[in-house]
Order: structure tokens, then C-alpha cells, then sequence
């Protein structure tokens, strides 16, 4: 098992517009990220379980050519709002590293 923080090369999140937040993982190599993908551990299951939103929310690309993976989701309080704590979500990648993949 590793944890994404070890393995991942980039891992960092950031505002898709006001109403939604995309998340990066990219990984140095390309055997690192084919472990990856071949675990299935990233996807969007995962996503939706981390951020408390419906998996059909989640919109979840692998790019194999950039060895990195890709989630968009609905921000729960759109940026700028009453009780938004990021406004420009660049904090919301922090769950994600704690995250253990089998390789």
C-alpha cells in the first residue's frame, strides 16, 4: 500500500468556475500510473465518498497521455458564498492524500 502523497507527483485542486472544483493527480512515470489506474481505487466512487457528493456528480477522466487523473465535482458552497472557507479551492485536494493505493 501507498499513500497518494507519497506516490503522486502533483496532487492539487482548484476552482472549475464558482459552482464546481477539478482535482489533479499526475505521477512521475507511467508504471506508477498504470498501478494506479489497475488498482481502481481512484475513480469516482471515491470522489463522491471524500466530498459528500453523488457519484453520477462526479465527472472523472484518466489521461494516460499526462500519467494523471482527473475529477471534476460540485462545489457544496459555491466559491465566494456565506460559508465557504477556500473561495478559490486550492485547499480541497487535502483529503485525497491520505488515500491508500495497493501496488
Amino acid at each position: 500500500m501507498a499513500l497518494i502523497r507519497d506516490i503522486a507527483q502533483v496532487c492539487k485542486s482548484k476552482n472549475a468556475g464558482p459552482f464546481e472544483l477539478t482535482i489533479d493527480v499526475v505521477f512521475a512515470d507511467d508504471a506508477t500510473f498504470e498501478r494506479v489506474r489497475a488498482s481502481g481505487v481512484l475513480g469516482p466512487a471515491l470522489f463522491a465518498r471524500l466530498y459528500g457528493v453523488a457519484e453520477a456528480d462526479v465527472l472523472f477522466t484518466p489521461y494516460p497521455a499526462g500519467r494523471a487523473f482527473k475529477a471534476t465535482l460540485p462545489r457544496l458552497v459555491p466559491a465566494g458564498e456565506i460559508g465557504d472557507t477556500d473561495v478559490y479551492g486550492a485547499q480541497q485536494h487535502a483529503p485525497l492524500l491520505e488515500v491508500d493505493i495497493p501496488l
